[in-house]
């Protein structure tokens, strides 16, 4: 009985730390996403700090076990638990928010460093730490499928997240909980640190003997480079993955948290028991699955948003039970996990650095998803074939089926590099930067006239210039003059002159077409090379006859420490790609707005989109805030380079709303209403 119950409270130490520490990740990111635009390097960068700090973890583990007694094991580790619980704080200051000047990524390493720093270090000792105690406290049994118990812990953390947690709890009221169960972890992580210092020393006496009397280590110096490699591919992979989807869909916590879901689950499967991974069945599906995400990549315009994710998620589950299933099958004697296990983080480790920080310096483009499905196509069909080879020879594929796989991955590879090369060389500019990848491209036409450049944010149109001198002042794509923004500025017009106007999202400066004399656009704009490439490649700001002012930074954070505009017309146009910003669509920030509005300016949000239906969101933010509005839809035209638009316009001042240019666009408002805050905005509420 004694013995159940202290294994019991080794489990769930166990678990109680795992679920801490994958809860805490999509609570700090989220916390702290809208400081820096909403880009989903922020959850890259978010992940390259917790797996460096859990590679940390590991380094303490394994020489705390290594070095120390356990009875002081258990010392200097309560000592660490307490001064974790004295220092304690997960929601970080408002003195860290960003100033724009900064490298975000440091500058997020730094906010993370400082608020949940110590508390996720701590975490991160408890797996290994706890295991090995276990075998201290029952020698002979394996601790691995402790192992499995921390994944799965870590597993429903991260599904209960999006879908208990952040609907249901304020993210202030989360966090709250969360050191209440840090208190609870402190508390069972003493008693098995002591349990284990004081177990019976003829059990220590038995379990060194048996570690001498063990066969040489399997810790050997291609072992060590196994762990490492397989642990950075699958690492790779997840945040590729990852950052594709959101780049492509939205940045929101579901969508961290399903591939790292899977991620964990090929975990849990691959060393809970042998009976879960086969190597002939998962390299054949591995193989089969990259081919289809390549397809994907080449034509995700093409794809739905449901198909784009079955097939991202399921390539990312087959090649993760690949990795992970060929590292269970090198796991070492259970004297040996820590370094096992510190090996693993380094790899992990590795993986994020790369992606996070060297990719975006030697890329340019997102070309670490096409590097990852490279190595693990040729992983997958070479454990195929490893597994194909050890079959009975009446069996086994015949010497064209190898080289048939082998020629796969080569085509492979020859297409995934023709594809990043045909997209640099159609590509008049290409620059990557911590928000993404933009493109300069010019269209071509037989007539000289109809000539543009447009300016591509992944594959999200984000503006489109005339190249002939005639036609080069024409307002393009979602802001010709018969749209909702281009009548509206008009109706302003008649009733003031001259205008101010701010515009959140710079695009390529179309907007500024419309400036008179004497009036003052002001554009805000996170990233830097936006500006750039709209004031070397496009002529809409510079030929405007209006001032036109320029803010470097998130346009939220801006807009919150500047005095009060007194804006005529606010836009916000920052909608428009799959990739949503949420927080400048919440209750809190609709306070902001107003603030810098004349009482009766208007606000126009752009809410033209592919996936999500916005107009839910923005009718009740702006009914919350009081306001009247209106839904303009305008048409496209080829001609003039227009394309069909949704604009929803909201002012005190309804006489304005209610002019017949603009009661020509209008369109029924949507019958529900989704009020979004800074605690809670569910996209998937508003997926179409």
């Amino acid at each position: 009985m004694k013995t159940r119950l202290v294994s019991f409270v080794f489990s769930m130490a166990v678990f109680v730390s795992a679920f801490l520490l994958f809860q805490i990740q999509p609570l700090i990111s989220k916390s702290i996403l809208p400081w820096f635009g909403g880009t989903p390097n922020v959850w890259t960068t978010c992940l390259l700090f917790f797996q460096s700090v859990l590679f940390g973890g590991y380094v303490y583990a394994h020489l705390l076990t290594q070095k120390l007694t356990p009875k002081w094991q258990a010392i200097v580790h309560s000592a660490l638990l307490l001064v974790a619980i004295i220092l304690i704080g997960i929601v970080p200051d408002e003195s860290w928010k960003p100033t724009g000047a900064e490298p975000p990524v440091f500058r997020i390493l730094c906010v993370l460093m400082a608020s949940v720093g110590l508390p996720y270090f701590v975490l991160s000792t408890t797996g290994p730490l706890l295991q090995a105690w276990f075998g201290n406290t029952f020698p002979g049994k394996s601790p691995y499928r402790l192992y499995s118990l921390s994944n799965t812990g870590s597993l429903l953390a991260l599904i209960s997240f999006p879908f208990v947690f952040e609907p249901m709890v304020a993210t202030s009221e989360l966090s709250n909980w969360w050191m209440l169960g840090f208190l609870l972890l402190a508390t069972l992580c003493c008693i098995c640190g002591w349990l284990a210092a004081f177990a019976n020393p003829t059990q220590h006496n038995e379990a060194q003997l048996a570690v001498v009397e063990e066969p040489e280590s399997t810790l050997t110096g291609g072992n060590a480079w196994q762990w490492f490699g397989l642990s950075m591919t699958a690492s790779v992979l997840l945040l590729a993955t990852t950052n594709q989807v959101c780049q492509d869909v939205a940045v929101i916590p579901f969508l961290w948290v399903v591939p790292l879901s899977l991620y964990l689950l090929t975990f849990i499967l691959c060393f809970d028991s042998d009976r879960w991974y086969s190597r002939l069945q998962y390299g054949l599906f591995g193989a089969f699955s990259i081919v289809l995400v390549t397809f994907v990549m080449f034509d995700s315009a093409g794809t739905s948003l449901t198909l784009q994710l079955v097939v991202y998620f399921g390539a990312l589950f087959v090649c993760c039970m690949v990795c992970h299933g060929e590292l269970a099958a090198l796991k070492p004697e259970p004297q040996r996990l820590t370094a096992f296990y510190l090996t693993m983080s380094a790899g992990g480790a590795a993986g994020g650095i790369f992606v996070a920080v060297i990719a975006p310096l030697i890329f340019p483009l997102f070309l670490e998803m096409h590097l990852a499905l490279a190595v693990c196509a040729a992983l997958t069909v070479g454990v195929y074939l490893n597994a194909n080879g050890r079959r009975e020879e009446q069996d086994q594929m015949p010497v064209w089926g190898h080289l048939g796989a082998i020629g796969a991955v080569i085509s492979l590879l020859m297409s995934l590099q023709s594809n990043a090369s045909a997209t640099i060389r159609d590509a008049k500019e290409v620059q990557r930067n911590f928000y993404g990848v933009l493109k300069i491209e010019e269209q071509q036409d037989l007539d000289p006239a109809k000539n543009r450049r447009k300016l591509l944010h992944g594959r999200i149109l984000h503006g489109v210039q005339f190249m002939a001198l005639t036609k080069s002042h024409i307002p393009t794509t979602y802001y010709g003059v018969d749209s909702g923004i281009g009548r509206v500025i008009n109706v302003l017009r008649e009733r003031t002159d001259p205008l101010k106007v701010g515009v959140v999202g710079l695009g390529v400066g179309t907007l500024a077409t419309y400036g008179e004399p004497e009036d003052v656009i002001r554009f805000y704009e996170i990233n830097d090379s936006v500006v750039q490439l709209a004031q070397e490649y496009f002529s809409f700001i510079k030929d405007s006859k209006a001032t036109t002012e320029m803010v470097l930074g998130d346009a939220r954070l801006m807009m919150e420490r500047e005095e009060a505009q007194a804006y005529d017309l606010l836009v916000l146009d920052a909608f428009s790609g799959d990739s949503v910003p949420a927080h400048l669509l919440t209750k809190e920030v609709m306070h902001v707005y107003q603030r810098h509005l004349k009482t009766n300016g208007v606000l126009a949000i752009h809410i033209s989109n592919l996936h999500f239906d916005l107009r839910p969101v923005a009718a009740a933010l702006v009914e919350d805030a009081g306001l009247h509005f209106t839904i303009a839809r305008g048409v496209g035209d080829a001609e003039t380079a227009q394309v069909s638009n949704l604009w929803l316009l909201a002012s005190k001042d309804d006489a304005t709303l209610q002019h017949p240019s603009l009661l020509e666009l209008a369109k029924p408002a949507p019958e529900n209403r989704v009020l979004w805050t800074d605690d809670f905005s569910d996209l998937f509420s508003v997926l179409k």
